[in-house]
C-alpha cells in the first residue's frame, strides 16, 4: 500500500508539472486566488487579492510557516510566482522552484555571468522575477541574456543574448508574456546606452522584434534629439509592463535620458520619461505620453503602469495610473493616452503643476536654474517621489497604496564626456541629499484623481518594498530594517509586524492553497538606498537573502 501511495503521489506530481500554464490562465491571473501567475499579481499590476482569510481581525495571528535561504547576500527584489503548489523565485544568480507548503527545494538552476558584469550595474546586483508560460520559466540575467528553463526540472531550454555588457547594458527585469510573446526590457541609461524593448518567441527564443525607446532621426520622435545625442540617449526599460488583453495593448514605462546634464541634449528627448502603448506581436507604438520632457533630474518613468476601470466624471473609463518619480500622480485614458488627472502626491518644487491641455509640466525657476548650470535643491530628489518599488491599487477602496519618499536633493551639472562602459551622467554626485526633518518616507493611501492621501504611515528610514492589498482590509509592506508589516487599509494603523532578519525590498504576494491563505515576501538588504544614501542607521542590518511564507496560526 505504501508503494502504491508513493507511486500515485509521483504520478500526481508529474501531471502537475506537465499541466503547462496557458494564455487563458495568464489573462485570468488577477482573479486566480489559488496561484500567482503574473508579475504584479495580474496583467493589470494592481497587486490586489480578493482573499479575506487574512483580515484586520486575524492578521495579528500571522506566523511564519517556513523560510527558504537563497544562499545569497545581495539585495532581493524578486516577486515570487506560484503555480499549482510550486513557488518560482529568482535571485541575481539563481532560479529556484520550492514546494509552497513545506519550503523544500524542488530544483535550483544557477546563473553564471562574467566577473566584470557588476561594474556596469548602477543600482544593485538584483533580479526582479520570472514569467511562466507553456511549461517554461523565463527570466533575464545580469549580463543581458534572456533564458527559458523547463519548469519541471530547471534545465535550460534556450538562451538569447539581448545586448553586450561592454556597452553598458544589463538586465534585471522580470519578463512579460503577452499574446504569446515574451517581452523584456533593458537597463543601462547611466552608461550612455540606447534603450529598447524586445519580443521573443517563447518556444524557440527567436528574436521577433525590437522597439527602441530612443528613436533614430528617421523615426517618429527623432526630431526631439539634436545631432547624434540619440545614440547615447538612455531610456532604460527595466520594470515590467502591464497588459490589457481586451485592447491587446502593452503599457511599458521608459526611463531617464542620458546624460543627466540636459544642456547636452536639447529637445523633448522622446521617448524618455514616457509610457509607450504597444502591440505585443510587433512592438509597434500605438501612442505615447511623456511625463517629463527634457528631464534633468533622473525622473525616469519605468515604474509600474497600473490598469483599472474607474468612474471618471461619472463615466466608466479604462485608466492607466502612474505614481511618477517626478512627484505627480497621473491618470490616463489607456485607450488613447488622454490625460485625465495629474496631481502632486509628495512635495514638488520643480513644477507648479501639469497643464491639462498639453500634458506638459509647468516648470519653476528650479528647473530653469538647473538647466543653466546653477546648483539647486529639488523636490523630489533624483530617487523620486516614489522609486521602483511597486504600489498596489485596491478597486474596493479606490485607493492606491504606495511607499513614497519625503526628501529632496541637490543638483548641479558638470561637464561630461562619453566613454564606453563608464558612467555618463554630467552631474555632481558629491553632495546629493536634502534630508530635512522628520520621516524620510511614508506608506500612503492615495486618491488617484487628486493625489491626496487618506492616510499615511511614516517611516524614519524610507520603505523600498512592494505593496500588497487585499479584500480583507489589509495592506502589506516591508521595511529596510527587516520588519514585514501589515496595516489597516482604511486607517493606516499598523496591525502586525515580523522581523525577517534582513532588509525587505521584495514584492509580497498572497494565494490560497488547500483552504489556507498564504503571504510570501523575499527578504535581503542591499538596493539603491543602501548604495547611495549613506544612512548610518542601516549599518547593522545584515545581508542575507531568503523567502518567507506566512499564514494565520490555526
Amino acid at each position: 500500500m505504501k508503494r502504491f501511495a508513493m507511486a500515485a503521489s509521483l504520478v500526481m506530481l508529474a501531471s502537475t508539472y506537465a499541466d503547462a500554464q496557458t494564455t487563458e490562465q495568464l489573462v485570468k491571473g488577477a482573479t486566480d486566488t489559488s496561484n500567482v501567475l503574473n508579475y504584479g499579481m495580474g496583467y493589470n499590476l494592481q497587486r490586489f487579492s480578493t482573499l479575506k482569510q487574512i483580515n484586520k481581525d486575524t492578521v495579528k495571528n500571522l506566523v511564519p510557516v517556513w523560510n527558504y535561504s537563497f544562499n545569497d547576500d545581495r539585495s532581493e527584489e524578486s516577486q515570487p510566482l506560484v503555480y499549482q503548489g510550486v513557488i518560482y523565485v529568482t535571485s541575481h544568480n539563481a532560479t529556484m522552484a520550492v514546494d509552497a507548503k513545506t519550503g523544500k527545494q524542488i530544483w535550483k538552476s544557477k546563473i553564471e555571468y562574467p566577473a566584470e558584469t557588476p561594474r556596469i550595474v548602477c543600482c544593485g546586483i538584483i533580479n526582479r522575477g520570472a514569467a511562466l508560460y507553456d511549461g517554461k520559466v523565463f527570466r533575464t540575467t545580469l549580463d543581458a541574456n534572456v533564458i527559458a528553463l523547463d519548469a519541471k526540472d530547471g534545465k535550460e531550454l534556450w538562451r538569447q543574448k539581448a545586448a553586450d555588457i561592454k556597452e553598458g547594458y544589463s538586465m534585471t527585469v522580470a519578463p512579460l508574456v503577452a499574446d504569446g510573446v515574451v517581452i523584456t526590457g533593458i537597463s543601462g541609461a547611466e552608461f550612455g546606452t540606447r534603450g529598447f524593448i524586445d519580443g521573443w518567441d517563447p518556444a524557440t527564443g527567436k528574436h521577433l522584434w525590437r522597439t527602441h525607446s530612443i528613436p533614430s532621426p528617421d523615426e517618429p520622435g527623432g526630431d526631439t534629439w539634436k545631432g547624434d545625442t540619440w545614440k547615447l540617449g538612455g531610456g532604460s526599460t527595466w520594470i515590467t509592463g502591464s497588459y490589457d488583453p481586451e485592447l491587446n495593448t502593452v503599457y511599458w514605462g521608459i526611463g531617464n535620458p542620458g546624460p543627466f546634464n540636459s544642456a547636452v541634449r536639447p529637445g523633448d528627448n522622446l521617448y524618455t520619461c514616457s509610457v509607450l502603448a504597444m502591440d505585443p506581436k510587433t512592438g509597434k507604438i500605438k501612442w505615447h505620453y511623456q511625463f517629463s520632457p527634457n528631464n534633468p533630474f533622473d525622473y525616469d518613468s519605468v515604474a509600474e503602469m497600473v490598469l483599472a476601470d474607474m468612474n471618471v466624471e461619472g463615466k466608466p473609463t479604462k485608466v492607466l495610473m502612474d505614481a511618477n518619480r517626478n512627484g505627480f500622480f497621473y491618470v490616463l485614458d489607456r485607450t488613447n493616452g488622454k490625460l485625465l488627472a495629474a496631481n502632486p502626491y509628495v512635495k514638488v518644487n520643480w513644477a507648479t503643476g501639469i497643464d491639462m491641455k498639453t500634458g506638459r509640466p509647468i516648470e519653476t525657476d528650479v528647473s530653469k536654474d538647473a538647466r543653466e548650470g546653477k546648483k539647486v535643491t529639488v523636490y523630489p530628489s533624483i530617487l523620486g517621489g516614489k522609486n521602483w518599488e511597486p504600489m498596489s491599487f485596491n478597486p474596493q477602496t479606490g485607493l492606491a497604496y504606495a511607499n513614497t519618499l519625503a526628501f529632496g536633493g541637490r543638483y548641479k551639472t558638470e561637464p561630461v564626456t562619453f566613454k564606453q562602459g563608464e558612467w555618463y551622467l554630467g552631474m555632481d554626485l558629491t553632495d546629493l541629499w536634502e534630508w530635512g526633518d522628520g520621516p524620510r518616507g511614508h506608506l500612503k493611501a492615495i486618491d488617484p484623481m487628486t493625489g491626496k492621501a487618506k492616510w499615511e504611515a511614516p517611516s524614519d528610514i524610507p520603505r523600498f518594498s512592494g505593496v500588497l492589498s487585499t479584500a480583507g482590509g489589509v495592506v502589506f509592506s516591508g521595511a529596510l530594517t527587516g520588519e514585514f508589516e501589515a496595516f489597516d487599509a482604511d486607517t493606516g494603523k499598523k496591525l502586525w509586524q515580523f522581523q525577517t532578519g534582513s532588509g525587505i525590498e521584495g514584492q509580497p504576494v498572497t494565494w490560497q492553497q488547500d483552504g489556507v491563505q498564504y503571504v510570501a515576501v523575499t527578504s535581503g538588504y542591499g538596493g539603491v538606498y543602501s548604495l547611495f544614501s549613506g544612512d548610518e542607521r542601516l549599518a547593522k542590518v545584515p545581508p542575507g537573502g531568503s523567502l518567507w511564507v506566512f499564514a494565520v496560526k490555526q
